[in-house]
């Protein structure tokens, strides 16, 4: 699915990983000399008569019934063609099967809504085939992380493990990340629209760039894009229409009695910069939550530096970023060391030393640890402070270890959804999004800096962050992002994890209940991304809170609206106080690793 958090420059980073990882798998691989067979346009009957296509691959002259892997895709199977020789030539029967409604498969389209009934019906008929064994897996990312999750909550009996890589969750990541929108959904459904593959169209920056200038500048409704770039979608309406994680898109996951029921094992698979890394991490911690001590212990999570792409076929250089040669995890191998141990009877995969492994970035070392709770054994809590408004990095408040004990100690900013100085500004594919300083550079005065002293040592920072702020505004409504980051001692910086709120859903993201104007509440953010980073002696901390204003983000007109049916019409000003006195503490929790 892709590209949805580190924004704003980030997107574009994520959004053609679809398109870039299985050429960089064709490029990295060598597969072996192994013969492969293939059986072309593999019917397979749905229960409710619905014929899916699938293209079968299985080692040459197979004298013997094995395991079968299968990927449930909505990109065309032919994009996945390398791993299924990669399996096929490793001992596994490999399916490649395009969902109902895309490709030489017969139905109709609806993204999430067929995959659960749909996986069942093909991990049941895999498990029947002459040249199978009865044990089924699935292999995939993003949307083909999703459908094994969806596939394991109907619980086919055949069905003997699964590796969802960078698992989107609907309600959770797709199609809106914290109840906010993405322009990146019109571009996302045009790439599956249709039964063909259309990765050109996906691809076209120009196009998309455009359409998305052309909705910032004339300030108009989010709900009229899929008209404005030319596909009407019927889809997209209907994903505006649910506008919160309701009834309809609990459906499409696991509840908490499925969590219960799961028995078999798991590998997830994710990575710190991972786009649905807020869903891949939803399942895990679910599951954590409400699973059987049997079964949480063969639930293994792998947490990369990786972005989107990278939970599939790693990359060192991400963004700005240049990991270490250990970040190079050959996931294939990792796959095939999980299905023969799941499946053959073979060893654990030695790299799964405890449930949790995870990479330190700027160490280049994987860690291991018990479960994500146990990683990080200390907090370090930083108060928010300043001496006048902390409005720009070059006058920016402080990050510091005592709350202020000065009455009334507040900084001020306003968000004018107007004002289109920040997209202007904005690159709509930046290659060096991790490491831009423009979004700290081009506020316009729409939010607030902090950052704390240098570091007296290096310190490991493991963990989800949280964050605490007093604010006071006079809106009913408006969208928050706050961004922290590494400024090393040289001046350069590193995005770590990002957390974007709705001011309306404060309290609940089911339940809107309006800002009472001028009252100092408490907004607690929750829901940054996992991250892991050694930063260095002498570093600084820096903590960007703002009201997003991007060419890319659905725009709240801070109206208390309908925000998908604002316009420049509707846009209020809000003037915001961000309050750090003795009376409202807002502060930063940070999660260290003890050395």
């Amino acid at each position: 699915m892709a590209g949805k958090r580190f924004r704003p420059a980030a997107k574009m980073g994520v959004a053609l990983s679809l398109l870039a990882s299985a050429a960089a798998f064709a490029q990295e691989a060598t597969p072996s000399l192994s013969e492969v067979d293939m059986q072309w346009a593999v019917k397979v009957p749905m229960r409710d008569g619905v014929v899916l296509n699938a293209t079968v691959f299985r080692p040459h002259a197979q004298k013997e019934t094995l395991p079968v892997v299968f990927t449930l895709t909505p990109y065309i199977g032919d994009s996945y063609l390398d791993r299924a020789m990669y399996f096929a030539r490793h001992g596994y029967v490999y399916a490649l099967v395009d969902v109902r409604g895309r490709g030489n498969s017969g139905g109709s389209f609806a993204p999430f809504e067929s995959d659960a009934r749909d996986g069942h019906d093909l991990v049941e008929w895999f498990a029947k085939q002459p040249w199978s064994n009865g044990k089924v897996a699935m292999w995939g990312g993003s949307y083909a992380g999703f459908d094994q999750w969806a596939t394991l909550k109907e619980f086919p009996p055949h069905l003997a493990t699964i590796v969802p890589a960078a698992a989107a969750h609907a309600g959770v990541d797709f199609p809106y990340d914290s109840n906010i929108g993405s322009l990146y959904l019109m571009q996302w459904l045009s790439f599956t629209g249709g039964v063909t593959g259309n990765g050109k169209l996906f691809g076209e920056d120009s196009f998309w760039e455009s359409k998305w200038r052309e909705v910032y500048r004339q300030h108009l409704p989010f709900k009229t894009l899929d008209v404005l770039v030319g596909y009407p979608s019927a889809m997209f309406q209907k994903w505006l229409s649910h506008p919160t994680p309701d009834a309809y898109f609990d459906s499409l996951a696991p509840t908490a009695d499925d969590y219960k029921k799961i028995r078999i094992p798991i590998l997830t698979i994710t990575g710190s910069y991972d786009g649905d890394q807020p869903g891949a991490m939803t399942y895990y911690r679910r599951h954590m939550d409400f699973g059987t001590s049997e079964a949480k212990a063969r639930h293994y999570l792998v947490i990369g530096p990786w972005d989107h792409a990278g939970t599939r076929t790693p990359n060192r250089d991400v963004g700005g970023l240049k990991f270490g040669e250990a970040s190079m995890l050959d996931l294939n191998k990792l796959h095939l060391d999980w299905y023969d141990w799941t499946m053959k009877g073979g060893p654990r995969p030695a790299f799964l030393e405890k449930r949790v492994l995870y990479y330190v970035m700027a160490e280049d070392k994987w860690k291991s640890a018990d479960s994500l709770q146990s990683v990080a054994g200390e907090t370090l809590k930083l108060s928010l402070d300043s001496s006048q408004d902390a409005t720009d990095a070059f006058h920016a408040g402080s990050l510091v270890p005592s709350p202020s004990r000065s009455a009334g100690s507040a900084d001020h900013f306003a968000y004018d959804p107007l004002d289109t100085r920040p997209g202007d500004a904005e690159l709509f594919s930046d290659p060096a999004y991790l490491t831009s300083q423009l979004a700290a550079l081009t506020l316009f005065g729409r939010g607030v800096i902090y950052h704390s002293a240098p570091l007296e040592h290096e310190i490991e920072l493991s963990g989800y962050a949280k964050l605490g702020v007093w604010l006071s505004m006079d809106v009913p409504d408006t969208d928050l992002l706050a961004s922290l980051y590494e400024v090393r001692a040289n001046g350069s910086s590193v995005l770590l994890t990002q957390a974007q709120l709705r001011a309306r859903y404060r309290h609940s993201v089911r339940k809107p209940e309006p800002v009472p104007l001028n009252k100092p509440e408490l907004y607690e953010f929750a829901n940054f991304t996992w991250f892991s980073r050694r930063l260095e002696k002498g570093s600084r901390i820096r903590l960007v809170f703002e009201c997003p204003n991007s060419i890319q983000l659905e725009k709240n007109y801070n109206s208390g609206g309908e925000v998908a049916g604002e316009s420049g019409k509707d846009a209020r000003t809000a003037h915001i106080t961000l309050l750090h006195d003795s009376d409202h503490p807002s502060t930063l929790e940070l999660p260290v690793v003890k050395p």
